[in-house]
């Protein structure tokens, strides 16, 4: 049976701890599947929305060159891994969550970056937008 958990990683500290808490998540599986997920939202109001997918396609292409050291790093421990570099407006909780259920993942590991109530107000939290809409388990590292 295959194990398939989702990595939501945006470079912060505590996605790195997402990251290498799936080490942890399915030590005895036989067959490991990670699917590291980052969302490119340009961040902004846009008039035109080419010009934001554009900005959200160049964001996405140098995102997707930084997973690479992660990707062989995690497949010496025998995971499968899959890198994926979403394009997306709104809140990157929705583009996540969607994601996961095309996939069928198992499980989602997330960051919290702790944003205060106010910043969280306006500009929603990424973490609780999963946790509130994701169709499988998820954990959120702190």
């Amino acid at each position: 049976m295959t194990v398939k958990i989702l990595v939501a990683y945006d470079g912060s500290e505590c996605s790195q701890r997402a990251l290498w808490e799936v080490k942890n998540q399915a030590p005895h599986a036989e067959d490991k599947e990670v699917h590291i997920v980052q969302v490119a939202s340009p961040d902004g109001p846009s008039t035109f929305a080419a010009v934001s997918n554009e900005i959200a396609k160049e964001m996405a292409a140098t995102m997707e060159e930084g997973m690479e050291d992660i990707k062989r790093e995690l497949a010496e421990e025998d995971f499968r891994v899959l890198t994926k570099v979403l394009a997306g407006k709104g809140n990157p909780g929705e583009s996540i969550c969607k994601y996961a259920e095309e996939q069928d993942m198992d499980l989602i590991i997330i960051g919290n970056r702790s944003l205060g109530n106010v910043k969280r107000l306006f500009l929603g939290s990424v973490s609780n937008n999963v946790v509130q809409n994701a169709t499988c388990p998820v954990l959120v590292m702190k």
